[in-house]
């Protein structure tokens, strides 16, 4: 049979036995070839017929850049290797699948519009940009949709983001879910274990009774609490961050109890494990993670404050006053009325679970901005809403 009534292609790295082709290889050019340390897929094409438009002599291989729209419409489930946002490098090419987590259309100075995008996978975000949404290979879609990208990634005040070039809506069976939300790099369970692991130090009974009504004996609460976020976007925000979060807050606090006498042990470690429960009902499920309505109309101090209070309704003798202080922790948790709590905090345990709450929400904060800066930059990254400060970096 004639070679021109034959179609191949052999990919090096996806099916059968694989091979690594090492960088500098003949057949690395364009953008593939400058992935420093990273290996080539490479396609030997044998074209069925020469066509005007792109006349490759029968058996002559392919580059890599030539072949994106073949390997740009491989599924994951069909052996596309996952490229996690954490391993992006300034100067790679990518061609991945992601969940467009936010869209919004901009102008430049000059009058000209773009995309702003932010791309979301399991191991945390980037933003990106469409210069020229106009243009051939941007294809529709919108937020909460997954999408195929092919883009650059390139480095803007020391964070990298992605230049993308072509996009299309990806089609169901091409991904899975799973890889694209976000969460805690910490083992969820075991994390459960120690947060419930500090009830049995509460000694006072109407406390331990109200802990173990929500975490111990409510498996529909404890299945949301382990899967939620601890906020939208600024800390927490992934499957599990509520969790980490509140068991962060109650090691503070309990390490302040070691430290400082004066505070009340039980009536703080009930309050820092109830301080936040309110988001299970403010912020959506993944992959949304939004702001509900009720969320928008009330926020998660008030939320989680009448929570608790129904709960201590079913509880007999509850005491009043222990009542109102816990309530009064939860309400003033966040220290001052301009950021969102009703009260400033009164009491000494309100105070230490400000402390203690904040110092958590702003190191995770940290961690999380510099997360895809490079080893060793030390650029200063821009002005950070949460710390209010413009922020870098240390050096080594």
């Amino acid at each position: 049979m004639n070679i021109f009534g034959w179609s191949a292609v052999l990919w090096w790295g996806y099916f059968g036995n694989t091979e690594e082709m090492p960088f500098g290889h003949p057949f690395m050019c364009g953008k593939d070839a400058q992935d420093r340390g990273n290996t080539l897929r490479v396609s030997l094409y044998v074209r069925k017929r020469c066509t005007r438009q792109r006349k490759y002599p029968p058996g002559i291989p392919l580059c890599a850049e030539k072949m994106h729209k073949i390997e740009e419409r491989r599924t994951a489930g069909a052996g596309k290797i996952m490229k996690y946002i954490e391993t992006f490098r300034e100067g790679e090419r990518i061609n991945a699948i992601f969940l467009c987590k936010y869209k919004q259309s901009a102008v430049t100075r000059n009058g000209k519009p773009y995309e702003n995008v932010i791309l979301q996978d399991k191991t945390g975000t980037v933003d990106a940009k469409i210069w020229d949404p106009d243009s051939q290979g941007i294809e529709s879609f919108e937020t909460l949709d997954y999408i195929s990208v092919v883009g650059d990634i390139t480095s803007f005040q020391g964070t990298l983001q992605m230049n993308i070039k072509r996009v299309r809506k990806a089609q169901p069976g091409e991904y899975t879910e799973a890889d694209y939300l976000p969460v805690s790099s910490r083992n969820i369970a075991e994390m459960y274990t120690e947060l419930k692991g500090y009830i049995s130090t509460v000694k006072n009974p109407y406390l331990q009774k109200l802990l173990a009504a929500f975490f111990l004996e409510d498996e529909a609460f404890a299945k949301r609490f382990c899967s939620h976020s601890a906020a939208k976007s600024v800390h927490h925000g992934f499957v599990g961050g509520l969790l980490e979060h509140t068991l962060s807050v109650t090691r503070l606090c309990a390490m302040f109890c070691e430290q400082y006498s004066i505070l009340n042990h039980d009536l703080l470690l009930t309050a820092a494990m109830f301080h936040d429960i309110g988001k299970l009902d403010e912020l959506s499920d993944f992959p949304a993670n939004d702001y509900t309505d009720e969320g928008q109309l009330l926020g998660h101090i008030m939320i989680g404050t009448e929570q608790v209070g129904a709960c201590i309704r079913t509880i007999p003798g509850f005491p009043k006053k222990l009542e109102n202080e816990l309530k009064h922790c939860i309400l003033a948790h966040h220290g001052e009325l301009e950021f969102g709590s009703p009260k400033k905090p009164a009491l000494v345990e309100a105070v230490a679970l400000h402390f203690a709450d904040n110092i958590d929400a702003k190191m995770e904060t940290l961690k999380e901005a510099f997360a895809n800066v490079p080893e060793g930059n030390t650029e200063w990254l821009g002005y950070n809403r949460l710390m209010e400060s413009n922020i870098r970096k240390t050096g080594k």
